[in-house]
């Protein structure tokens, strides 16, 4: 009977034909991270929270009534917005690091078991699946200066997977195998596959025909939607040493023919969407740009890892309008619901600043950042160095990683639905607050 229920709710929402503008990685296929309506300026209360069996990376997308979501537990979720109950959840044979994307009745998703799912997004059943050439993390020998330098070894912080794209009848989305894919939505054929230098973790943005996507290979690519060719390609900076400075792990926003993405070279690049020329850069000073840049109002907002920065910068020039210092590491990327800006930060605290100024408005901790087992974090909520970083050798900062991500570390990208700002944390939660 509570199956039945759940069935029905979910397809009363689609017949309803209830705005789904939410319903892809940052907002829109073109990743603006713009979502309508307001966000909330002051926090009243947490409206619910979801556990898992594992935390949680992927980003929630919004559907028809429903919060769609991936777990590192290997499951596809799909929860009720109103109170958190879960409608559905599909078990796959590894991490779901990728926010899902949900078309016409699908929802589609990739894990780290090689495979690409499309789910029937009322009751979670299979519609099809395909095999990519595996799953892998970016990988190097002595990366980020760790011991044995000889040694090749799988980057710690390559902690998401490609969140997929849905245009033109297609689904797209990188792999680890290198490759780029379009699949076709209805018959899981796939249409085309273009091959990079390295592993593909960055998510896709579509915009007038074409993917834009970048590699760990360090160059960012223009793709012809249609088929699968190469329009032009962007070099980003190289380190062929400790390969610190390397590869574009941010996924693009494509606004007014420009395209934003954050590179591990330390800049946010402004680049034409047409010619692949560069229009600016903003340089970060050795600090790596992970998280997707939201684009709104002619600004341009984005946070920084190491030097934990959020920063408004000018869309047509890249002058800086606005900068705050934070206190950790922001792998997430910034969301927009009217004039309120929320970004994740890797100490497990959910921020909400004002748009033209930055200013901090409020903060909401996750359940592992108040418990701070460890005392990983200090009495400013800064991470504790000498206790975490003490060694470059090779098992010390694996170490060091998972007692960071322990602190309910925010990577998740929050979704704003009716006032409600939706994210996931490492502590295995999905909240909602309001």
């Amino acid at each position: 009977m509570k199956r039945t229920c759940v069935v029905l709710s979910l397809a009363a929402a689609f017949a309803g034909g209830m705005a789904d503008a939410q319903s892809t990685f940052r907002g829109d296929a073109a990743h603006s991270g713009i979502y309508p309506g307001e966000g909330p300026r002051q926090f009243h209360r947490v409206k619910w929270k979801f556990p898992t069996g594992d935390r949680i990376v992927s980003s929630p997308v919004y559907a028809n009534g429903a919060i769609y979501f991936g777990g590192d537990d290997g499951n596809i979720y799909a929860v009720d917005a109103a109170d958190g109950r879960q409608l559905w959840k599909r078990s796959t044979g590894g991490p779901v690091a990728a926010s899902p994307a949900v078309a016409d009745g699908v929802v589609y998703a990739g894990s780290y078991d090689g495979k690409f799912y499309a789910l029937d997004a009322l009751t979670g059943a299979m519609r099809w699946r395909i095999a990519t050439g595996g799953e892998r993390r970016f990988e190097a020998k002595g990366l980020h200066g760790m011991q044995p330098k000889n040694q090749t070894i799988a980057d710690p912080f390559d902690v998401y997977l490609s969140s997929p794209v849905v245009g033109g009848g297609s689904v797209y989305f990188g792999s680890g195998d290198g490759s780029v894919y379009a699949v076709d939505v209805a018959t899981g054929e796939v249409k085309w596959k273009f091959a990079t230098g390295d592993v593909v973790h960055a998510s896709p943005a579509y915009a007038d025909g074409t993917v834009f996507i970048g590699s760990w290979d360090s160059y960012f690519y223009a793709i012809d939607a249609a088929s699968g060719k190469e329009k032009w390609r962007f070099h980003g900076g190289e380190d062929p040493v400790i390969h610190n400075q390397v590869g574009f792990q941010s996924s693009p926003a494509v606004v007014n023919g420009v395209v934003y993405t954050g590179c591990r070279d330390s800049n946010l690049y402004a680049i034409d969407a047409v010619t692949g020329k560069e229009r600016w850069r903003y340089n970060n000073k050795g600090s790596w740009v992970i998280g997707s840049p939201a684009v709104t109002q002619g600004k341009v907002i984005f946070g920084t890892s190491d030097s934990s920065l959020y920063l408004v910068v000018d869309a047509v020039s890249g002058k800086e309008i606005a900068r705050q210092q934070g206190k950790a590491y922001v792998f997430a990327s910034p969301s927009v619901a009217g004039n309120t800006v929320f970004v994740g930060v890797l100490n497990g605290t959910l921020e909400a600043r004002d748009l033209d100024t930055g200013n901090l408005l409020w903060e909401y901790y996750t359940e592992a950042s108040r418990r701070n087992d460890g005392w990983v974090l200090t009495a400013d909520r800064q991470f504790n160095g000498p206790l975490l970083f003490w060694s470059n050798w090779r098992e010390a900062p694996i170490v060091a990683t998972a007692r960071q991500f322990g602190v309910g570390s925010i990577f998740s990208s929050p979704l704003i639905v009716g006032g409600v700002v939706y994210f996931g944390s490492t502590d295995g939660n999905l909240y909602a607050l309001e």
